[in-house]
């Protein structure tokens, strides 16, 4: 047993039975268990309870031990001060102070059932792909189990993309560019990639970009690769990069990407050209992606977009592959941008103008094909279908939120499982 497993309980009221009794052996009905306090003071406050005929409003206080309260320091902390019930899973000595103040101790033990006790202990102990492995079944899934977690991970999402409006003066266009950055760069190269278009003032990107030449050199330049050109068109990179950063009075600090671990078709070279080429077609990008009504609307963005040709027989600068071919966007790459980038953009800036788009929001998750990796290849080997980003989505966000933490006491299916006589 622990405090926070008792204070889980306590909170669903998950009890053999409710025939309560103090350590006197008088009755006590709960008629509020009160609401949960997970900060500083009582586990349970603006609780009522009856005992002797008397109600009584106050708060409650939770322990493993009736001895805790002594060595919690409870007596002097002026927050205990209004304590109406000591509820304690052992007895294990009497507390003059709240016997002298008439408080009642409630002992939980016996309300408990064992079982559920013994179910807890082995989610925790457990090594598989997820604690509840071994007992999962489909029918756990709770009703709205998928949209609520997608609602989850895009008020998250808002919340920081809120934060950073905050930082670039609530320009939206230059958060789509940052946040695509982001999504071009992939693991590796994600958070750099972030760093280059966020040392790049937007303005200069809006004031370039009807020249991909000059779009590209910006970012190769601040990628520090045009220090040393190997062959005439990066040559051309370079000239136009120096003049673009005498213009601009653009910084000398560099931010390199990096090539290790990565396949040729995700380099950063290719990334950063595709980029500068989605820029550079669509004028209007943002006005485009806010008012998109579908999957393919947002697709059709993403359908040109390739990097120039000097990357046709290139992977790095200056050496020729034996590879001739235009290095276009992959539909699952565009996939993850839109549920990365897009849709949390799209959210972000309806709930920012306080308008309603919830639903059509999971309209666009219900229209997406299901992400495929390791996490979802192992939910799917528990019997479960996965037909959409809408399920897929959500359960890498349960996955690394609440599976990944053994967080079960907060987990919508590990109540359900908890709660199974």
């Amino acid at each position: 047993m622990t405090e926070k497993l008792l204070q889980y309980l306590w909170n669903h009221k998950i009890f053999k039975h409710f025939d309560f009794r103090d350590m006197g052996g008088n009755p006590i009905e709960i008629i509020d268990f009160g609401k949960w306090n997970t900060d500083s003071g009582p586990d349970f406050l603006e609780a009522k309870i009856k005992v002797g005929g008397v109600i009584l409003a106050g708060h409650i206080e939770l322990h493993i031990k009736s001895s805790d309260w002594i060595f919690h320091n409870h007596s002097q902390d002026p927050n205990y001060q209004n304590i109406i019930l000591h509820a304690v899973y052992e007895h294990d000595m009497d507390i003059d102070e709240l016997n002298n103040k008439n408080i009642p101790t409630l002992e939980l033990k016996h309300h408990i059932d064992e079982g559920m006790l013994w179910k807890y202990e082995k989610l925790l102990n457990g090594n598989q792909f997820i604690a509840c492995e071994s007992s999962f079944n489909p029918k756990h899934i709770p009703v709205g189990f998928h949209e609520q977690n997608i609602l989850k991970k895009l008020n998250e999402k808002a919340e920081d993309l809120e934060k950073k409006l905050k930082k670039f003066n609530n320009n939206f266009e230059a958060i789509l560019f940052h946040s695509l950055a982001y999504s071009f760069g992939l693991k590796i190269n994600a958070e750099i990639f972030r760093q280059i278009a966020e040392s790049i003032d937007f303005s200069i990107v809006l004031k370039v970009r009807q020249n991909k030449t000059q779009l590209e050199a910006l970012l190769f330049g601040i990628a520090g690769w045009l220090e040393d050109p190997k062959d005439e068109l990066v040559k051309i990179w370079k000239r136009e990069f120096d003049f673009l950063k005498a213009k601009f009075k653009i910084s000398d600090v560099r931010i390199h990407p990096k090539f290790l671990r990565l396949r040729p078709p995700n380099f950063p070279t290719l990334r950063l050209s595709q980029l500068a080429d989605l820029y550079h077609q669509h004028q209007n990008l943002f006005s485009k992606v806010i008012h998109a009504k579908s999957a393919e609307e947002l697709f059709s963005l993403f359908k040109e977009i390739k990097a120039s040709e000097y990357w046709d027989n290139h992977f790095s600068f200056g050496k020729i592959s034996t590879v001739h071919q235009p290095k276009v966007l992959s539909r699952d790459f565009v996939e993850l941008i839109i549920l990365n980038t897009i849709l949390p953009l799209k959210y972000t800036y309806h709930r920012y103008h306080h308008e309603e788009i919830t639903e059509e929001l999971l309209a666009f998750y219900k229209n997406l094909p299901a992400e495929k990796n390791a996490v979802i290849d192992s939910w799917s080997k528990m019997n479960i279908k996965i037909l959409s980003s809408l399920e897929s989505q959500s359960f890498i966000y349960h996955f690394n939120h609440f599976c990944v933490q053994k967080n079960c006491l907060n987990c919508s299916i590990g109540f359900t499982l908890l709660k199974e006589s």
